[in-house]
């Protein structure tokens, strides 16, 4: 159905005059006549009858002016509301966050400092690549690229995180099975790396003792920071511990690390953002500021 012959019929149905409706459309009267001819046969049915000069409503008529009472102002609006979203949407940036969060999070802090207009909509499905960066890992390879503009790996070491006067804290490095009898607390709710992280014990010859299950970096370091059990620290998505009684080691043996994988999507509509950001996150994470060897 058109929506101009439904505008036609409006403002006649309005004026309840052919010629006032065709001047006020600046139509010419027989196009407007033959637009509403047109509009009945579509219909099936009368939405005028003539009286002298005027034209008058039929029930029919009558029942779809009231219908475009409701959906002509919301349809005018329409345009607008799709050219605010468009703005909106361009200055926002869609990011789909599977690793290295806290670092992510940190970052757009600083780059919404520099740039206070960029906006950031945020996800965390591993199936989804509807967005303009997605940041994953897939902790023992590369494995299966899909289709993006720009990609980058970055290796991340993976730490072990122990109390301060453990014995281990002062250790330049450590070799997992020393640890097998310490209590760990696990990630439960960080998809891959929980996983990720029982396979390195596994390889160690031993399964983990869990003393605590948490997705929480403040629930794992105020735990550790009560001399209570060690976790396995990601270097990037974690950074350094804010818990001054943590104490970070690497471990020796066996290799525990994995890959963040960055990627710059074609997204429709693209953000004004996207690309910038994808830049200074890569600049970020080449600054090599994460962990340094006073946190250990």
């Amino acid at each position: 159905m058109d929506i101009n012959k439904l505008k036609y019929f409006y403002t006649a149905a309005q004026l309840e005059h052919i010629t006032r409706a065709s001047e006020a459309m600046h139509l010419s009267q027989p196009s407007l006549t033959q637009a509403i001819r047109s509009l009945e046969e579509e219909l099936g049915v009368p939405l005028f009858k003539r009286q002298g000069r005027h034209v008058l409503l039929t029930e029919f008529g009558e029942h779809l002016k009231k219908r475009l009472d409701i959906l002509l102002p919301e349809f005018d609006g329409l345009a607008l509301e799709m050219e605010q979203l468009k703005r909106t949407a361009t200055k926002t940036v869609k990011l789909n966050i599977l690793a290295a969060s806290t670092f992510v999070i940190n970052t757009i802090m600083e780059y919404k400092r520099l740039n206070p207009d960029a906006a950031f909509d945020f996800e965390q499905n591993e199936l989804r690549y509807d967005c303009d960066i997605r940041i994953s890992t897939n902790g023992f390879g590369i494995g299966e690229e899909h289709k993006c503009l720009q990609r980058y790996v970055k290796k991340e070491n993976i730490y072990l995180a122990v109390p301060k006067n453990s014995k281990y804290a002062e250790a330049g490095s450590i070799i997992l099975e020393d640890v097998r009898d310490e209590s760990f607390v696990m990630l439960s709710n960080s998809r891959l790396f929980g996983a990720m992280c029982k396979n390195f014990c596994s390889l160690a010859g031993f399964t983990p003792k869990i003393l605590f299950e948490s997705d929480s970096t403040i629930a794992v370091q105020n735990i550790i920071g009560m001399g209570v059990g060690v976790a396995f620290w990601p270097e990037y998505s974690w950074g350094e511990p804010q818990n001054e009684s943590v104490s970070l080691v690497p471990i020796s043996d066996p290799t525990c690390r994995r890959e963040i994988i960055l990627e710059l999507h074609e997204r429709i509509p693209q953000s004004l953002y996207a690309k910038d950001f994808y830049e200074f996150l890569l600049d970020e994470f080449n600054a090599g500021r994460y962990i340094n060897s006073s946190a250990r």
